[in-house]
């Protein structure tokens, strides 16, 4: 429409600047006012937006209207709008009338609704004033019944958590039923009723707390004496030597420790029953006959080797040591597999029984489970360690045997420090073993004094072969066995310790005969008691070497060598009366004292020949002198000494002799040549007699 509207239309030339182009032969002087106005409207078309959606609506009218723009459309077309319009707004007045006829029924309808709401609200509060009174009391019935319900939920928790049935009372009180799971859990309830039943009594219902907590203890009272019994009864049937311990005891002894007073009860039973089974099983092992058919005796008996005293004792103490090893053992996987509970439970037991203390005054030590688990070995073992000391005593009462008396005390000694490892220092069973090795020390003292007393008469004689006395042989060989048991036996690797223990033997096995072998060499001559007396000496010093915890090489070498200088000197003196040269040396001291063998040398002419003659068999002389001494290295060295110093008085003879035939020369000025030369006499250098007694 817009192309047929406007295409009749011959366009307006149009300027750069948007302005019409005027004809040229347009006037502009009458035309001018007319022109302006065509252009002002042909501007005012053009500059319209076709955007714009009010154009964009009327053009579409027009398009579909099929309007051709010829000069009587144009003319007609406001008055063909404005007629529609008027059609228009009249059709709009009709409906309009007939909205209006609707509104007034509805208006009808709204009045007779509002009517009937008024009737229906007196009817109502009407209504409301009869049923008030009933809500209100419905309201009340309905807070009672949520409180009586909320009541009887807590009564409904309470009794679910206080109150115990009967048929659970009965399985944790009554004898008759078994101590089982159920009990157990039953007694963890009643307990949890008593300890939450205290948190009552900080509250309003305290009468209600003070009920339960009495009823409660009394069912745990006698729970705890029901399991107590129990307790008791299957400890009589009881097999320690089973490794399938049930775990039922171990459990029940847990829970039980919770009362140390039952506890200890059922511990005293056990210890009473473990003792009696114990003595009899050790009364068994000794005799070989069994307790029961059930448990018969392995090995042999004990008793069978009596005959041979410190076996006997040896088998009953390591068989006393392996039943405390097994019984420790057993208890320990008894009272202690279940790490420190049965600790845990005697100590709350202790801490909710203050009565059963001794003092309140003083702080209840800490249960040590350990400890109490060697103090119930003790007690279990008392009977069997008391029949072992009544036969030990028996057996060192009935021999007169010092070293037997020793071997038994280093024996007991030996285990006694096996069962302080094992059982404690303070065990009681160290009480039974340690004066039976008083006992045998005692005995072996005895016997040692009583050798010494006997003594007397064999230190009256003296041997001829100058060896060591046979009481010396004898007390030196059971020496050798001693410290061959107390090597054996001592545990201890302190080498002060060792040695401070084996003195007070030495002081009773040896120092008396020691003493005895003195006493015989002070009535001999020399050099026979110094040979008697290094005899004696060096035998014992070889004995002592050879364990370190007797060796007492020093004091001994102190007497050696006193005794070895005196033989050395025994010696010299014997080379020097042998040799002759004893007179020269006695008698010369200075050259003054040989002037008159100048004149008379026949006496020092027999001392030179007497000197030749010793000189050749001088050794082996004085070997056959000390040929009693056992050492022969000692006397090979007591000779070497003795020769030494003898060479050293031969020399200063020898000197003597030179000065004097030097100042002799002097005196003469070349005299006579029949003047007698001293060294012409005594011609032996000092060289020489180190040659020959090399």
């Amino acid at each position: 429409m817009a192309t047929s509207y406007f295409g009749e239309r011959v366009a307006s030339p149009v300027v750069d600047n948007g302005s019409a182009i005027l004809s040229p032969t347009t006037p502009n002087s009458s035309a001018a006012p007319r022109s302006n106005a065509l252009q002002n409207r042909i501007t005012g078309v053009l500059s319209a937006s076709y955007a714009d959606l009010e154009i964009r609506d009327a053009l579409s009218v027009l398009d579909e209207r099929n309007i051709q723009n010829t000069a009587d459309a144009r003319r007609n077309l406001r008055l063909d709008v404005q007629q529609e319009l008027i059609e228009c707004n009249g059709e709009i007045v009709q409906d309009f009338g007939k909205v209006a006829e609707q509104l007034k029924r509805i208006g009808t309808a709204i009045a007779n609704l509002n009517d009937s709401c008024a009737e229906m609200r007196k009817h109502i509060g009407a209504a409301s004033r009869e049923t008030g009174p009933m809500l209100d009391e419905a309201k009340t019935i309905l807070a009672d019944r949520r409180q009586v319900e909320k009541k009887q939920q807590v009564l409904n928790a309470f009794k679910a958590h206080f109150v115990v049935s009967d048929v659970e009372v009965a399985s944790l009180t009554s004898t008759a039923e078994p101590v089982n799971d159920d009990f157990f859990r039953i007694l963890t309830r009643v307990k949890k009723i008593h300890e939450d039943s205290q948190i009552l009594l900080g509250s309003e219902n305290q009468r209600l707390g003070l009920e339960i907590l009495e009823q409660s203890s009394r069912q745990l009272n006698a729970a705890f004496q029901k399991l107590s019994r129990w307790v008791q009864r299957e400890f009589k049937s009881l097999d320690l030597e089973n490794p399938q311990i049930s775990a039922s005891i171990r459990r029940a002894l847990r829970v039980l420790a919770e009362r140390p007073t039952l506890f200890q009860n059922c511990l005293d039973f056990f210890a009473e029953a473990r003792e009696h089974i114990m003595s009899n099983n050790f009364y068994a092992a000794l005799t070989g006959a069994p307790v029961d058919a059930d448990h018969p005796v392995l090995g042999k008996a004990i008793e069978l080797s009596a005959h041979d005293p410190l076996r006997y004792i040896s088998d009953m103490l390591a068989w006393a040591h392996s039943a405390t090893v097994s019984e420790r053992e057993a208890l320990e996987a008894l009272f202690i597999s279940e790490g420190d509970e049965i600790a845990k439970s005697i100590q709350a037991g202790i801490e909710s029984e203050p009565w059963s203390r001794a003092d309140q005054a003083e702080a209840t030590p800490a249960f040590d489970g350990r400890q109490a688990l060697n103090e119930l070995v003790d007690r279990d073992l008392a009977g069997v360690f008391r029949q072992l000391r009544q036969r030990t005593e028996q057996v060192i009462q009935s021999h007169e045997d010092a070293t037997l008396a020793y071997k038994i005390a280093n024996l007991v000694t030996f285990y006694c420090t096996i069962f302080a490892n094992l059982l404690g220092e303070q065990s009681a069973l160290l009480e039974d073993l340690k004066p039976l090795s008083d006992t045998a020390l005692r005995s072996f003292r005895s016997v040692m004094r009583d050798q010494v007393i006997n003594l007397h008469s064999d230190l009256a004689l003296s041997p001829d072969s100058l060896s060591p006395p046979d009481f010396l042989v004898e007390a030196l060989g059971m020496l050798t066995v001693l410290m061959k048991s107390y090597d054996t036996s001592v545990v201890t690797s302190n080498r002060s310790q060792r040695i401070e223990g084996f003195q007070p033997i030495l002081q009773e096995a040896l120092d008396p005969f020691l003493a005895g072998c003195e006493n015989i060499t002070k009535r001999l001559r020399a050099p026979d008691n110094h040979i008697l007396a290094l005899n004696c000496l060096l035998t014992t010093r070889d004995t002592l070497r050879q364990y370190a915890f007797a060796d007492r090489n020093a004091e001994l070498q102190t007497r050696i060598e006193e005794h070895r200088k005196e033989l050395t000197e025994a010696v010299h003196t014997w080379f020097l009366h042998e040799s002759g040269l004893g007179t020269l040396v006695d008698n010369i001291t200075t050259i003054e004292d040989l002037a008159s063998s100048y004149k008379d040398p026949t006496q020092l002419v027999a001392i030179a020949q007497q000197l030749d003659g010793f000189l050749p068999t001088a050794t082996e002389d004085a070997r056959a002198f000390l040929g009693q001494l056992q050492d022969r290295m000692l006397a090979r060295r007591i000779i070497e000494h003795a020769a030494e110093s003898f060479c050293e008085d031969f020399e200063e003879v020898e000197g003597l002799i030179v000065q004097g035939d030097e100042a002799r020369a002097a005196q003469m000025n070349g005299g006579v040549e029949e003047e007698v030369w001293l060294r012409d006499v005594f011609p032996r250098t000092g060289e020489e007699i180190r040659v020959l007694l090399s």
